[in-house]
């Protein structure tokens, strides 16, 4: 039996198991958006924490700029300067994590 009809099969016998049933982000579209924002370098890296549930400061500091981002799009007026102010800080924040991690090279 070839490697790749053995893997198959595998993935046959779990799937009627039931054991890809009920998993985290199950019929959810992949977000990438992160992922593809940090740079190459680190990317693969981040994707091993982030499997084991540690996400790293500066990932935080992407996701809530781009929730910021999502909010602004579509808030009232008069959120508006509140909400520029929130995403300048956490822009200066992630500039500040990202120049950290330069100097440790």
């Amino acid at each position: 039996m070839s490697f790749s009809k053995h893997i198959d099969k595998m993935i046959g016998e779990a799937i009627a198991r039931g054991e890809f049933e009920n998993l985290e982000g199950e019929g959810k579209p992949i977000d990438l958006d992160a992922y593809f924002a940090t740079p190459q370098e680190l990317r693969i890296g981040y994707s091993v924490l982030k499997s084991s549930k540690f996400v790293p400061e500066e990932i935080d500091r992407m996701k809530e700029i781009g929730e910021i981002k999502e909010k602004l799009a579509s808030c009232p007026e008069e959120d508006i300067p509140k909400l520029t102010k929130q995403l300048r800080e956490r822009e200066l924040a992630l500039a500040l994590i990202l120049e950290r991690n330069k100097r440790r090279k």
